[in-house]
């Protein structure tokens, strides 16, 4: 008689209900624990830091701490998994001999880590997998060859003496405390603008107005705080969220803008051809080259395509080579002595440095040693990962099954003691030629390897030397002891508070 209120016919229905969505939820508990069990026999032959009951490692992931993973990788300098809660690990690498391993073979990237950017540049280079990312790779590889990027070298020029003048004025004759990340970060917009599109946008001295380059500015903004939040993970949260709302937003401000510049460049194109103008632009940009590439693969390359690679190039290159290239300044200022040895090779090579050629970039070996070891100390690109399509076995005869999430820590294999001797230390005498040839080749990954390796990186090499040679020959760069830059994964490596530093002009 005590359950007779379900035979009621407004009961039986809830009743129903109940039992339905308890079985639901009996169901998902029982999976969740089968797939706990099943990561936990995975992982038995990797020890690692002790997970939260609940939590897991999240703390040490998604707080950026880097000197807690310090820790971590002196304890277990192969490898190790990270738990985000009971029922999610990762596998992290920090070993070279992995790393080779792990960057020779072309899993597809993870979509935990690159979900997030395909409502903002849809399906491009960085998220790609399988036959359509080889095609894509392949048509776009000519775009940075030498001869394209020894083109670029007097716009490089030309951006970087923009932001230097605005120093200038700045700073007068007097030792001036400047906050450069921010400069420097407008100057690697500006260089991709000119190199992307030969688009004049003023973008370093009033970035204020311009809708294209404030939505660009805001992205890694917006990527992190998804990243880090780990309810964001779940499509079903995230497409309600403003941070969704936003990313879409900026998606349609990028692919107008680009959508006007191509329709005016493919117009430009036919009025030439039909005047029979077979005059050739200065220098062919980014975008010159991927609608030739477009022009004769059309079947396997679309317009949708031809988008998302332009955003692509825009969003990837920017705050990674305005962070490197801010980085490195930090890193001279702080060590005087070699600040000092690179402006002599620079001037010994580049006199006034009016101008600079392709060949005298080759000439800097003093200043490439710094850059890479300012790249090994604080990697814009702190991490890549992978999803596993089939086992993985490694050198020292431990495996992985298909599934596993594999994270490759650039940031752990630098600062990884059993590799590098005071892996905290300055010194950029370990890429001599000498030192450098006595180590393992994935000890150092700035820019990956293998065949995902970044196509960028010869770019990235460039700006970072033009802009190194030009701002040391007009100034002296000295740290500001209160205010020491506090290294924070924020989707890429970067300053928390900026990177303030005491600029005083050479006359």
């Amino acid at each position: 008689m005590e359950f007779a209120w379900l035979d009621t016919s407004w009961a039986r229905p809830f009743y129903l209900a109940f039992v339905f969505f308890l079985t639901l939820g009996l169901l998902q508990a029982i999976k969740l624990y089968l797939r706990r069990e099943q990561l936990l026999r995975d992982l038995r032959a990797f020890p690692g830091p002790t997970p939260h009951w609940f939590t897991g490692n999240q703390k040490l992931v998604l707080d950026g701490n880097l000197e807690e993973l310090e820790e971590v990788v002196g304890k277990y300098p192969c490898a190790f998994p990270i738990w985000l809660g009971p029922f999610q690990a990762f596998f992290y690498i920090c070993d070279p001999d992995y790393a080779r391993t792990f960057l020779s073979r072309t899993d597809p990237k993870s979509k935990y880590l690159y979900k997030f950017l395909i409502p903002l540049i849809g399906e491009g280079l960085l998220n790609l997998n399988g036959p359509m990312w080889f095609q894509h790779r392949h048509l776009i590889t000519p775009a940075f060859n030498f001869n394209i990027l020894r083109s670029h070298v007097n716009v490089l020029t030309q951006t970087v003496n923009i932001m230097l003048s605005k120093w200038e004025k700045m700073c007068g004759t007097q030792n001036t405390l400047v906050e450069v990340s921010r400069d420097i970060s407008l100057m690697t917009l500006d260089t991709l603008m000119k190199c992307t599109f030969s688009k004049e946008t003023n973008c370093q001295i009033n970035s204020s107005h311009d809708e294209y380059v404030n939505a660009l500015s805001e992205v890694s903004k917006i990527i992190s705080k998804c990243l880090y939040t780990s309810l964001l993970h779940y499509d079903m949260i995230f497409k309600f969220t403003t941070a969704y709302r936003r990313l879409q937003k900026i998606a349609n401000i990028l692919n107008q803008y680009t959508e006007l510049i191509i329709q005016d460049r493919r117009k430009s194109f036919k009025d030439k051809k039909e005047q029979g103008n077979t005059e050739k632009r200065k220098y062919q940009d980014f975008l010159d080259v991927i609608l030739s590439a477009q022009a004769e693969n059309y079947n396997i390359f679309s317009d949708t395509d031809l988008h998302s690679e332009v955003n692509t190039f825009m969003v990837a290159g920017q705050d990674t080579v305005g962070g490197a290239i801010a980085w490195l300044l930090y890193h001279l200022a702080q060590n005087p002595e070699h600040q000092k040895r690179c402006r002599e090779e620079i001037r010994g090579i580049l006199g006034d440095g009016s101008s600079i050629t392709w060949d005298q970039l080759g000439e800097m070996s003093y200043t490439t040693m710094c850059i890479k070891e300012s790249l090994r100390l604080t990697p814009t690109v702190t991490a890549i990962s992978r999803e596993l399509r089939k086992p993985i076995s490694f050198p020292d005869g431990r495996s992985l099954p298909a599934g596993m999430t594999v994270v490759l820590s650039i940031w752990g294999l630098h600062h990884n003691p059993a590799i590098w001797e005071n892996p905290k230390v300055f010194d950029p005498l370990r890429f001599s030629p000498e030192n450098y040839s006595k180590r393992h080749t994935h000890s150092f990954l700035p820019f990956s390897a293998g065949p995902r390796n970044c196509i960028g990186q010869h770019f990235a090499m460039i700006e970072l030397k033009v802009a190194i040679a030009l701002i040391l020959l007009r100034f002296k760069v000295a740290p500001d002891p209160t205010r020491s830059p506090s290294p924070s994964v924020q989707g890429l490596l970067k300053p928390k508070n900026g990177i303030h530093l005491y600029l005083k002009k050479i006359s």
